[in-house]
Order: structure tokens, then C-alpha cells, then sequence
């Protein structure tokens, strides 16, 4: 199976206008897509930022010309109502010639727990993104006025009144049962961040069939691996803790005291480190076993993406189309 090579734009680690910049890069360097985070907070004080995710896409979309965009994912239950992301979508869809796909998932407490609401049970919300959806694609549809009274939204004549022709696709990230069930039945594109394959196999048995399925990958690339472990383990010792922690811890302090026993050679072990393409090339390979159509990777450090775009296009986007045929 042929998989497409992505560029993660991490919202968490740069500034706007170096994002910006990174995108004309990774466009150039000839990356597949791009996806973006969409953050309130950074996972960890040493990450450093978090700008505004939609307003840096829509100058990604003006500064590129090839490049499909997509972000990794929205929340649309707490911190924006549904209504807002539609129109959101809408208009990134309009700026970008058709090049975005509306990335949703159920989010995580660090970024939600700003607008002093508290944060609901997983299985609430995912009855919140259920409703999110069904409004978003009903305003992104430009059938008329959306009315619609559920258990937790309300739209009161909602109406986008600049459309892209053909819509925007929507792709829902699923952890579980429940979430592949609504990718199916809702979603044109399954995200996933782990490499499981019951995951894309229950949402092509569920209705989901052949549509796009992406995930995503950390890497470290450096020419001195130590230097790059020591920055994976600096930047990205949280990433194994799994969902069900990263959705529930309310900030940085939670996932410093949560990742605090995390050693470089945990990290090491479990992020690719260093300049060696095989590794990444193996670490991709269970993507593709998994049935993953289409993997953005993510280079850790914000500083490091001009060498990092530079080694992709020289090295690894020759033994990936090899591995992966894209």
C-alpha cells in the first residue's frame, strides 16, 4: 500500500510567522500535505508556544500554492462552538483553493480548561462531538438556515454565507469504538495518532470503507543522535503517556510531573533519533501495515526544521517513495 509523506506544522513549538515559514518549506522540499495543531497551551513549558492556529493557517494558505492543509486536530465542543469552526472551515476552504481538510477530535483538558467550564467525562464528550458534527456538516452543506436543539448545542438559524464549492472534508480522530463508529458514519478522513490496525479495519468494516487514513509520527532527526534524543527526551517525553493522560491532564505542570520518571533511552527507544533513515523508514512501516494511508511526520524542535526540510528532501523522501510507492 502506497503512503503519503506529511509535514506537521507544531503549533506548540514555533511562532506564527516561523510556521509560516515552515510550510513554504516543507511545500518546496515536496511533503505530500501538511497538518496542523490547533493549542491553547504547549504540552510542556520548554515547547515554549502556542499561537492561534487558524489565523497562522490562513497565512499558510496565502504563502503556498500546492500544499493541502489540515488541522490535527480542532475541538469543537468547548473552547469554539460548532457553529464558529463550520464558518472557520469555510473560509480557510475559500483562502486555500479547496486544499483543506477539517480535522475534528474530542480534545484534551490542557487546551479546553480556559474558559472556566470544567471538563466533562470522555463519554459526554464524545456525545459532544457527535452534535458538533452533525451541525458542522450541516452548515458547511449551505442547504438553507441550520436549526438544531440537541442535549448540548443549540443553532438558532445558523447560515455560512461564503461556501467553497464542494464543501470541506471532515476527518474525525478515533481512539476507540465509539469515535471509529462516528468517523464512519460522518467522517471522509480517519485520523489516528498510534499505528493500530483494529482502528482502520473497524472503520472500513463500519461504513468507512477506502477513505484516507492518517496518522502521525514523531521523529528527532539531528546529525549528533545524542544531541537529538536529549531534545525528543527535553521536548517530547510526554508523548507516551497515551490518550486517556494527555486528554485529562489540565496543563503543563500535570504533564511535567506526569513525564517526570521518563528517561532519554525510554524516548530513545520509541521516537526515531538521529539521521538514519531506516529507522524512520521502520518506525513508518507499522503505519502502513496498520492500513494508514498517509503519515505526517513530526520533527522535534522548533529550531531544527530548515536542516531538518533540507535532510527530508535529500534523504528521506527518496527511501520513503521507495518503501511507500506515494
Amino acid at each position: 500500500m502506497s503512503m503519503q509523506l506529511g509535514y506537521t506544522l507544531m503549533t506548540e513549538q514555533s511562532g506564527p510567522k516561523d510556521l509560516v515559514s515552515h510550510a513554504v518549506g516543507a511545500e518546496a522540499a515536496g511533503f505530500d500535505f501538511a497538518v496542523s495543531s490547533d493549542h491553547y497551551f504547549p504540552w510542556l513549558d520548554e515547547m515554549g508556544h502556542a499561537p492561534n492556529a487558524w489565523v497562522t493557517l490562513g497565512a499558510v494558505a496565502q504563502a503556498t500554492s500546492r500544499l493541502p492543509l489540515m488541522t490535527y486536530v480542532t475541538c469543537p465542543i468547548m473552547r469554539y462552538r460548532p457553529a464558529v469552526v463550520a464558518q472557520q472551515a469555510a473560509t480557510l476552504q475559500l483562502l486555500s483553493d479547496g486544499r483543506f481538510t477539517l480535522g475534528l477530535g474530542a480534545g484534551e483538558n490542557l487546551n479546553e480548561h480556559v474558559i472556566g467550564e470544567g471538563w466533562p467525562p470522555v463519554a459526554v464528550r464524545h456525545e459532544m462531538l457527535a452534535e458538533a458534527v452533525q451541525i458542522i456538516r450541516e452548515l458547511l452543506q449551505g442547504e438553507g438556515y441550520t436549526t438544531f436543539h440537541g442535549d448540548h448545542y443549540d443553532v438558532d438559524g445558523g447560515r455560512i454565507w461564503d461556501l467553497p464549492e464542494g464543501g470541506v472534508p471532515i476527518g474525525i480522530a478515533v481512539s476507540g469504538e465509539k469515535s471509529v463508529e462516528l468517523a464512519a458514519e460522518y467522517a471522509d478522513v480517519l485520523i489516528a495518532t498510534e499505528p493500530r490496525p483494529e482502528l482502520t479495519e473497524t472503520f472500513a468494516a463500519a461504513g468507512g470503507g477506502d477513505k484516507p487514513r492518517i496518522g502521525q509520527m514523531p521523529i528527532s532527526y539531528g546529525t549528533d543522535r545524542d544531541a537529538a534524543v536529549t531534545r525528543a527526551h527535553s521536548l517530547f517525553r510526554w508523548f507516551g503517556l497515551g490518550w486517556k493522560v494527555n486528554a485529562d491532564l489540565p496543563g503543563t505542570a500535570g504533564f511535567e510531573a506526569a513525564s517526570q520518571f521518563v528517561r532519554e533511552e525510554d524516548v530513545a527507544a520509541s521516537i526515531p533519533c538521529g539521521n538514519d533513515v531506516g529507522a524512520v523508514i521502520e518506525a513508518a512501516q507499522a503505519y502502513a501495515e496498520a492500513g494508514f494511508s498517509h503519515l505526517a511526520l513530526v520533527q522535534i524542535g522548533g529550531d531544527q526544521q530548515q536542516p531538518y526540510l533540507e535532510w527530508a528532501q535529500r534523504d528521506l523522501m527518496p527511501a520513503w517513495r521507495e518503501a511507500f510507492g506515494s
